[in-house]
Parts: structure tokens; C-alpha cells; sequence
């Protein structure tokens, strides 16, 4: 986990220096005015300002794209270096022009870093934190904003302050900046996997994650390459593979299955459960709102309402029963994704792109068991699938005790079953299925034997069984076009056979992609149009035209650097509010952050307005301006300011992660230059009190679209997020 953590603070350092340039700007502008007369020119002053914003905007339009084919690594350090260089020509810049070139260059490290730091973060972090570490670009942010503040408060208070000076220090921990991303972070294993640089990969995952075993990752990063697809929810009874050596009953019960784990020999015994599995069945309570809520959130909902220990750290699919996660009986060294398991025969399974260098000659988890399959047997006929050679022989494990390596993360775990159908000329094919597990909410009475668990006939048997729910669609890997060269078994490519196909406009209309970003691009319009970033940019000017300066009158400072002041109060009172979120993240959830704390951002704005309106005296209008303020960012920043981002970066699928991210952070950038840029227009015509009662109009608005389009996403591995997200795009389609 220290290894994911540092590497997710090296990563967020881009954001730190995005606060820095935020709270730079937001002092210098008061001096830039002074310098070249724009007191009268508010379109040059938001200009200047928004150029920043305008460089963003450019580049973020191919940089997703270009994320998914060179990489997410050589665009931070890209986006590192730009940082530095706007530094050294904003300290220089002697006239407008000059200023307005570095600030686009800034923009354009500032764009980088938005759009690929979440990105990167969520694709290096461990399931059950991830949300915890996707909120620390925003404590970066809020941090870089401190630091910055305190810079420039400092400098206001010199006789002749230099703005060249307040803007152009960024280019010294921009250097830090560089020298980490060079140095230090490493590639997206995500992202090495869909090239198919799987060793690479794998050395990743295991820096990462500090462990060898890594190989339930690294199955499940081959599993998320595919978009879109079939999916079914189902409902097994599952127990232990070794069961079905000592239970004649399981060997002819025609109904069960067995279920292939991500190592060799690792397998269990399963038996559909007749009827609805309870996993998507949402609890609606038949209000008019519960009717108008998405489908999808119901989803999303009822996992965790019914299933247990979702997004703890320690949660596994069998908490209880250590024996059946517990190492597999090894045939030597098993290293599936090493180069050392291609030596063997049945070698009509080889992939095109097979050759002398070793990550071109890796496979998928399954093709060693699968070749040895067709080496080994017959196609198996139904209801044989237990006379397979690879049963499992699990060893027995400490009572209690978690192989963290087996599962996927967030108590789930990936498993495969062998499927067959008849096909037109009568013969029988067959097929691999790929399955998301994770145990369903059967109290612990009820465990034990299959007889007493619902929708399970017949006698007694004892044993390690659990009640578990399944999504069950077909694998990523899975080519029609060589199963018909190979009746036998699925034919499982490498992954860089899956990304030479690269991404199609079909992979963007898939509903669960388009579903996906209609979320996506929906929270970043209306975060955007609550004002955050319109208000931290010019936070000092709107203290003073609330009359702050009053406040701090009698201890001599001017209104520029008393306005500086309180903004300075302002982000370090927001750091303790976004530690609290952090813990909170992965435990309330992004969803129930936000139903909370967008309510309080309505009511800080709703008496914002108010104190605008009535008369009151010049100090009690200054202390509640400042308070109301100050609440407004502090709960901003807790939830409606990262979250948008880390869904962003949950929500889509590998191959499309990039691009889709990119699309979400152009809207993000355009309707930041239209807050930004208006801002200042706002204030000259409709005043504080109009500009507060919009953004409090967007609040609401806000706050119902969450209500009825946000799932909740804790503690859900991204491969498991997108399956639901294409579940449910089919499931709200059919109801329209």
C-alpha cells in the first residue's frame, strides 16, 4: 500500500502546482492592473487570467487520446516541464503578450495534469483506497494554494510588490515536478497491459503493491480490456473444488459447475441458485422520486446494501473460510505471467504476435489450463465438467487466514467457468465465461451446508459453502475467429492483439460508455457552474467588494493584503475538510458526500444573497460575506471538488479510459473559462447577490441530478464498476 501512496503524492504534486498558479494569480492580478491600467479593460484582466484556462482546453482535447497510445507517464513529465518553463518566462514577462504566452503554457501543464493525474491515480491504487487517494490532488491543490497565499500575502506587504516575482517562483517546485516524474513514477500497469507489456506490468504491480503474488491483479487487468458485452446476474452456491473428489452426489448433480480461479489448480464447486439474485435489486420504496431514480443507481445501491464489508481494507469473498482462498498446490514455480510459462506444447494456442521478446510471448491466466485441456481430454460433454484433470487441491490455511493476493479488491474475486452450447451442425462447442464474484449477505445461520441456504433442494452436505453473486459475461480475450480454427476451448489472444484493434466509435456509442459519460460530463457541467473555480480565482477581489477590509482595519493593513489575508485563512481552514473527506471517502462514499454537503453549499450561498440584499452594517455584512465563503469552499472542497474527477476516472473502461476522460475534462475546461472569464462582468452588472443566487440555482440543480444519476462507487474494483455500468445502461434502456 506505501508503495501506491507515494506514488499516488508524487503523481498529485501537478495539482499542488495548479493551487499554486490559482492563488498566485488570484494576488498578482491586483498588482498586474495597477501595472499596465486595466481597471478599466475587465476583458483583458479575464484574459489574462483565463489564458491558463484556454491553454487547458487545447490541449486536453487530444491529450486523452494520446494518454491511451504513448502512455499516462511521458505526458506528466510533458506536463512537468511546461510548469517549469511558464515559471521562468512569467518571471521574465515585460509586457502583456509575454505574461499571456506563459501563462498558455502554464495552461497547458495545468491541462496535463487535471486530465491524467486521476487517471493515473486510479489505475495505480489499491481498490480499497482508491478513493482516498483520488482526493489527494485536491489536498495538493488546497495546499499549493496555502503555500501560495502565504507567498503572497508576504510580498503584498512590501513597499513596491512584484507580481513578475509572485507568478514566476512556480518554476522551482515545478522542478521537484520534473525530476519525480522522470525519476520515480512508474507507467500505469493498466496501461502496460494493454500493450502487452505484461512483465513490465507485473514489476509495477509488485512495487506497487509491495508482494510477488500479484497474479489476481494482473488477471483481472487483462479482463478489463474489453468494452462492452453481454452480461448476466447470477447466484451460486459455492464451495470448496476438493469438495467434489469425496461427494459422488456433486460429480452427478447436472446443475453444478466449477469455477477456474487466477491460479493453477485454484477452482471451486458452484451451484446456480433458482431465481432473482438479490445483487440489483434495489430498494424502492414507490415514491416519485424512487421512480424517477436511474436504474442504474439502484444497481449500485443494492450492492452495498446487501452485500457485506464492502470497501474494507480487510474484506475478502470468504472472510471465514481462509482454506478456500489459501495457496493453491503449486506444480513447481507457478508464474503464469512469466516468460518461463509459454514452454510447453499445444502450441496451436500461440498468439500471432508471439516472438523472441518476452512480453510478446506471455498469456492470458487461462491458456496454460486451457491447453492443457485440450491436451489432456475430449471436449467434455454436460454435465462432466468435474472430470477436468486441473480440480483444485487446495492446502489447508491458518483458520482465518487472507491470501490478499487472490482476490481483486473490494471483497470481490475473479473466477472463469467452462460453458458449452450445440451449435448448428449438432456438435457441441465450448466456451470460457468469465465471473465477478462477491458473497451475498447470508447471515452466518445459514451457512454451512447447501440445504439451508434458499433456492438449494435436496439432502445435506456438509462443508464450506457461501452464498455468492455473480456477473457473468464473456471474456475480453475471447476471439471468435480462432475458436473456429480451435473447436476446443476459448482462444485466448494476447493483449496486444486486443490493442492493436484500438478505439472504435462503436467503443464510445457501447451503452454503458455512453451511459458512463453522461455522468461524467453532467457532474463536471454543474460543478464547473457552481462557481468553485470563478470564486477561488478572484476570492481576494470579492472579499473586498464585501467590505472585508473593514475587519482588519485597525491593525493597519491595506484592503489588498487584508483581502489576501482572509483568503489565506480560507485554504488553510480547507485542508482539515478535505483530510475529513479522505477518511471518509472510501467509507461514506462519493455519492453520500455529495448528498451532504451540496445542501450546506446552497444555504452558505442562499445567505450570501441575503446579506447582499438586506441593509445591514458595513462589519456585520463583512463577518457573514466571510463566513459564508469560507463554508462554501470548506464543504466544496470535501465533495463537489475531487469527486467529479475520481468518478471520472472510475467509471470507463481501459481501452476507452483516456479518451472518455478527456471528453469529461474539455467540458470540465470550457465552462471554467465561461465562469472565469464572465466573472468579473457578473459582479460589474448583477453584483454578489446575483452571482451567488445563480450559482445556489445550480447547487439544487446539482443536488437532484446526484440524487437520481450518481451510483455509488466505493470500494468496487474498475473492471467490476464498468461491468455494472454496461448492466445497467441495457437494464435502463429496456424500461425506457
Amino acid at each position: 500500500m506505501s508503495g501506491a501512496a507515494l506514488v499516488a503524492v508524487a503523481a498529485a504534486l501537478g495539482n499542488l502546482l495548479q493551487g499554486w498558479d490559482n492563488a498566485t494569480i488570484a494576488g498578482a492580478v491586483l498588482y498586474i492592473k495597477k501595472e499596465f491600467n486595466l481597471e478599466s479593460e475587465p476583458t483583458v484582466e479575464g484574459l489574462i487570467v483565463a489564458m491558463s484556462l484556454i491553454g487547458a482546453t487545447i490541449i486536453t482535447t487530444f491529450s486523452g487520446h494520446v494518454s491511451d497510445l504513448i502512455g499516462r507517464r511521458p505526458l506528466l513529465i510533458i506536463s512537468s516541464v511546461l510548469y517549469f518553463l511558464s515559471g521562468l518566462v512569467m518571471l521574465w514577462s515585460p509586457n502583456v503578450y509575454v505574461l499571456l504566452l506563459g501563462r498558455l503554457l502554464d495552461g497547458f501543464g495545468v491541462g496535463l495534469a487535471v486530465t491524467l493525474v486521476p487517471i493515473y491515480i486510479s489505475e495505480t491504487a489499491p481498490t480499497e483506497i482508491r478513493g482516498l487517494l483520488n482526493t489527494l490532488p485536491q489536498f495538493m491543490g488546497s495546499g499549493g494554494m496555502f503555500l501560495s497565499y502565504c507567498m503572497v500575502f508576504r510580498m503584498s506587504l512590501s513597499p513596491s510588490p512584484s507580481w513578475r516575482l509572485m507568478l514566476g517562483v512556480l518554476f522551482i517546485p515545478s522542478l521537484l515536478y520534473v525530476l519525480l516524474t522522470i525519476f520515480f513514477m512508474p507507467e500505469s500497469p493498466r496501461w502496460l497491459v494493454s500493450k502487452g507489456r505484461m512483465i513490465e506490468a507485473k514489476l509495477v504491480l509488485q512495487r506497487l503493491r509491495g508482494r510477488e503474488d500479484v497474479s489476481g491483479e494482473m488477471a483481472l487487468l487483462v479482463e478489463g480490456l474489453g468494452v462492452g458485452g453481454e452480461t448476466s446476474i447470477e447466484e451460486y452456491i459455492i464451495g470448496p473444488g476438493n469438495e467434489i473428489a469425496d461427494d459422488p452426489e456433486l460429480i452427478d448433480d447436472k446443475e453444478s459447475i466449477k469455477l477456474y480461479g487466477t491460479e493453477e489448480g485454484l477452482s471451486w464447486v458452484a451451484r446456480p441458485v433458482a431465481g432473482q439474485s438479490s445483487l440489483g435489486v434495489g430498494s424502492r420504496h414507490g415514491s416519485m422520486a424512487s421512480q424517477l431514480m436511474d436504474p442504474l443507481v439502484t444497481l449500485f445501491g443494492s450492492i452495498h446494501e446487501k452485500l457485506p464489508n464492502t470497501g474494507s481494507m480487510q474484506s475478502m469473498l470468504f472472510p471465514n473460510f481462509g482454506s478456500m482462498f489459501s495457496m493453491a498446490e503449486h506444480h513447481g514455480k507457478n508464474e503464469q505471467w512469466d516468460e518461463e510459462s509459454v514452454d510447453r506444447d499445444g502450441e496451436d494456442y500461440a498468439s500471432e504476435g508471439a516472438g523472441g521478446d518476452s512480453d510478446e510471448n506471455l498469456r492470458s491466466p487461462l491458456l496454460s489450463r486451457q491447453t492443457s485441456m485440450e491436451k489432456d481430454m475430449a471436449p467434455p460433454s454436460h454435465g462432466s465438467i468435474f472430470s477436468m484433470r486441473h480440480h483444485s487441491s487446495l492446502m489447508q490455511g491458518n483458520a482465518g487466514e487472507s491470501v490478499g493476493s487472490m482476490g481483486i479488491g473490494g471483497g470481490w474475486q475473479l473466477a472463469w467457468k467452462w460453458t458449452e452450447r450445440e451449435g448448428d451442425d449438432g456438435t457441441k462447442e465450448g466456451g470460457f465465461k468469465r465471473i465477478y464474484l462477491h458473497e451475498e449477505g447470508v447471515p452466518p445461520s445459514r451457512r454451512g451446508s447447501l440445504v439451508s441456504l434458499p433456492g438449494v433442494e435436496g439432502g445435506p452436505v456438509e462443508g464450506e459453502y457461501i452464498q455468492a453473486a455473480a456477473l457473468v459475461s464473456q471474456p475480453a480475450l475471447y476471439s471468435k475467429e480462432l475458436m473456429q480454427q480451435h473447436p476446443v476451448g476459448p482462444a485466448m489472444v494476447h493483449p496486444s492483439e486486443t490493442a492493436k484493434k484500438g478505439i472504435s466509435l462503436a467503443d464510445l456509442l457501447e451503452p454503458g460508455v455512453k451511459h458512463a459519460l453522461i455522468v461524467g460530463i453532467g457532474l463536471q457541467i454543474l460543478q464547473q457552474f457552481s462557481g468553485i473555480n470563478g470564486v477561488l480565482y478572484y476570492t481576494p477581489q470579492i472579499l473586498k467588494q464585501a467590505g472585508v477590509e473593514v475587519l482588519l482595519a485597525n491593525i493597519g493593513l491595506s484592503s489588498d493584503s487584508a483581502s489576501i489575508l482572509i483568503s489565506t485563512v480560507t485554504t488553510l481552514l480547507m485542508l482539515p475538510c478535505i483530510a475529513i473527506a479522505m477518511r471518509l471517502m472510501d467509507i461514506s462514499g462519493r455519492r453520500r458526500l455529495l448528498l451532504v454537503t451540496i445542501p450546506v453549499l446552497i444555504v452558505s450561498l442562499v445567505i450570501l444573497v441575503i446579506a447582499n440584499v438586506v441593509n445591514m452594517s458595513s462589519v456585520l455584512h463583512a463577518v457573514f460575506s466571510t463566513i459564508c465563503v469560507v463554508v462554501y469552499f470548506c464543504c466544496f472542497v470535501a465533495a463537489f471538488g475531487p469527486i467529479p474527477n475520481i468518478l471520472c476516472s472510475e467509471i470507463f473502461p481501459t481501452r476507452v479510459r483516456g479518451i472518455c476522460i478527456a471528453i469529461c475534462a474539455l467540458v470540465f475546461w470550457i465552462g471554467d473559462i465561461i465562469v472565469t472569464y464572465t466573472l468579473p462582468v457578473m459582479l460589474n452588472s448583477i453584483g454578489l447577490a446575483g452571482v451567488f443566487g445563480i450559482y445556489a440555482v445550480v447547487c439544487c440543480i446539482s443536488w437532484i441530478f446526484v440524487y437520481l444519476k450518481v451510483p455509488e462507487t466505493k470500494g468496487m474494483p474498475l473492471e467490476v464498476i464498468t461491468e455494472f455500468f454496461s448492466v445497467g445502461a441495457k437494464q435502463a434502456a429496456k424500461n425506457d
